[in-house]
């Protein structure tokens, strides 16, 4: 297993999550960025920077995803994508995309788009928790134990 990571939206304190995992395990690491950032040294963790422009991050994960690999996202259609190709998607909130979740989430997606789209303000996502972090913690550690 190879873990892939849509690394711009990505908050810091999930990142430093990961960069202790893939130390620990051996596990090889990937961040995928349309910018430069910063990863700690390590034989485990790189950086993979594209270039700029529409889901460039995304489509690059699916190109180099291979089955059973994890890509830590909350871009719902690159989660799709992923399960679509055997792999796992987990958002940095601790929610495992599956099969029978992903297609209400897609819908729901549409939904708010739809009513962005027509000027009413939908909000965005509160901050994120401490017992997401800990629901993403756990869900990584069993991915990772398990595979």
């Amino acid at each position: 297993m190879k873990i892939w990571v849509d690394a711009d939206a990505c908050p810091v304190v999930i990142k430093s999550i990961l960069f202790r995992a893939a130390e620990r395990t051996g596990m090889l690491l990937t961040l995928v960025a349309n910018q430069p950032m910063r990863i700690p040294p390590s034989r485990c963790i790189q950086l993979l920077q594209v270039a700029s422009g529409f889901d460039a991050a995304d489509k690059e994960i699916v190109k180099r995803l291979s089955v059973g690999d994890l890509v830590i996202t909350s871009d719902i259609p690159l989660a799709a994508e992923v399960i679509e190709k055997g792999g796992y998607a987990l958002t940095p909130r601790g929610e495992l995309y599956t099969e029978d979740n992903i297609k209400e989430r897609l819908n729901m997606r549409d939904f708010l788009d739809t009513l962005r789209a027509s000027g009413i303000d939908t909000g965005g996502p509160p901050a994120l928790s401490q017992r997401e972090r800990n629901a993403f913690a756990n869900h990584l550690h069993k991915l990772l134990i398990t595979h």
